[in-house]
């Protein structure tokens, strides 16, 4: 009887030592700029934690810059878990961004919840969020078409004005030329400004070996 009550006790200890099961943890991302103050930072762990966040990953970078915690916390999150933001551009630095991140996140079959999206909340877990992010494609792709239209609208006004002169030519482009003119004894840096090259590349080009 006393062997019987050991076994249950040690099968006892056992079970509560075993790692808590993963699955459908929430994990909180909180991010400020490093020209923010650090108190903005304690803010949104704070409201992530209170919104049930078990783990949250944080970080005081430029947006611009690397984001080590995301990348600790997107490599943290399992199938099922939801990861938590209090705003978008705590998370994202562009609409197309924030996409991508999503786009990592479902193949992963993980949800993204944004605590903040003005008066709403996205939910990529929910069909509402869904909805709302397909939107936000709508406008990313909107956006970049018209960047793209006032691009080439710009480029044939050049050309109508005669500005307009394309790409400068690389150095590699221009090998034979630079190559030529050497030949006929202009130096280095007259050859680049003939060529409207930098004098580094006619260097290279000049101790390359030429091609078959």
């Amino acid at each position: 009887m006393a062997q019987a009550k050991t076994s249950r006790t040690r099968t006892a200890t056992k079970a509560a030592d075993a790692p808590t099961p993963r699955a459908g943890a929430v994990v909180g991302y909180a991010r400020t700029s490093t020209a923010e103050q650090e108190a903005g930072l304690a803010g949104q762990e704070r409201e992530l934690r209170a919104a049930g966040c078990g783990k949250v990953f944080s970080e005081q970078v430029s947006s611009a810059g690397k984001r080590p915690q995301l990348e600790a916390a997107l490599d943290y999150l399992r199938e099922g878990d939801v990861l938590m933001v209090t705003r978008p551009d705590r998370l994202a630095r562009s609409v197309a961004d924030l996409l991508g991140i999503v786009a990592t996140l479902d193949a992963r079959n993980v949800a993204l919840h944004v605590m903040s999206m003005g008066r709403s909340t996205l939910d990529t877990g929910s069909p509402t969020g869904r909805m709302m992010l397909t939107m936000l494609g709508a406008v990313a792709e909107f956006e970049r078409a018209l960047m793209l239209e006032r691009q080439r609208e710009g480029i044939a006004k050049a050309k109508g004005e005669g500005r307009y002169k394309g790409r400068k030519p690389t150095a590699r482009a221009r090998a034979g030329d630079v190559r030529r003119l050497h030949a006929e004894g202009v130096r280095p840096t007259e050859i680049a400004k003939r060529l409207g090259i930098g004098r580094a590349s006619v260097y290279r080009v000049l101790q390359a070996k030429p091609g078959p």
